[in-house]
């Protein structure tokens, strides 16, 4: 449940990318000079909310 378990944000954008067959520190986009990801670099895929 939410009330014991919370994730990040970035954690649940992981997590759902890993399910749909993307690995989420591949995914980058440039701005401003900088490679940026939508996970940030605290994105972590989420084990426990796989089964």
């Amino acid at each position: 449940m939410i009330e014991e378990d919370p994730v990040h944000i970035n954690d649940l954008q992981a997590t759902i990318l890993n399910c749909l067959g993307f690995d989420h520190t591949k995914l980058t986009y440039r701005h401003m000079s900088r490679d940026l990801r939508l996970t940030d670099v605290r994105g972590h895929v989420v084990r426990k909310m796989l089964g």
